[in-house]
């Protein structure tokens, strides 16, 4: 019981550093005074850094082979699909959904397209998975049961955006967490089709194919 506490508060501790991090990113405080894509990088490589000090064991699920790729492939088409969908039925719903979403998009604004998707590609997206599920989720299903710690790691990915003040990106966060918590959920083992998949995602939605 002692080791699960401590593992715990590990959990915890990571998630607190994740909250301050995306406060300095999103905050209308601070995020005119910085520049996000460097900032969110220094903030994915701190949280991985975390991840991997804390528990090593997440290294043994990073193997990747052909089916994991090609399963993080097609999740990365369906979410876009899924959220180009949102997109629509938002627009028509609520007023604020498109300006809140170009709101979103705004800190593209004077960075070199090419260089964002190289970051997302090959640094944040992998650094998200491997810390909010590989790390947080995967250790709140041991201690607790595969429901309660999906839905704690869940709402809390969801809630450290809350700092935009943003409905539309909050939502987003939700969905998006939502679907990559639930079949890390139900599979374990897919951690490097998440990683893919989030990877893939992020540079589609926010430079190849944005909504």
């Amino acid at each position: 019981m002692g080791d699960k506490i401590i593992g715990l508060k590990k959990v915890w501790l990571g998630v607190a550093l994740a909250a301050a991090l995306w406060f300095v990113m999103f905050a209308p405080w601070t995020a005119p005074h910085i520049n996000f894509w460097w900032v969110m990088t220094g903030s994915a490589l701190a949280l991985t850094s975390f991840s991997l000090l804390a528990d090593s064991d997440i290294v043994k699920a990073l193997r990747f082979d052909f089916k994991q790729i090609v399963a993080g492939l097609c999740i990365a088409f369906v979410l876009w699909w899924v959220f180009w969908i949102g997109d629509k039925v938002s627009q028509m719903l609520f007023s604020f959904a498109r300006p809140q979403v170009d709101m979103i998009y705004s800190i593209r604004d004077g960075s070199n397209p090419t260089v964002i998707a190289l970051l997302l590609l090959c640094i944040i997206g992998p650094a998200e998975e491997i810390f909010w599920r590989g790390f947080v989720q995967r250790r709140l299903m041991a201690r607790f049961n595969p429901n309660v710690g999906f839905v704690l790691a869940t709402a809390c990915y969801t809630l450290v955006h809350i700092w935009s003040f943003n409905f539309m990106l909050v939502m987003a966060a939700m969905v998006v967490g939502g679907c990559w918590g639930l079949i890390y959920r139900f599979f374990p083992h897919s951690l490097v089709a998440l990683i893919v998949s989030h990877a893939i995602w992020d540079a589609c939605a926010f430079v190849l194919f944005p909504f």
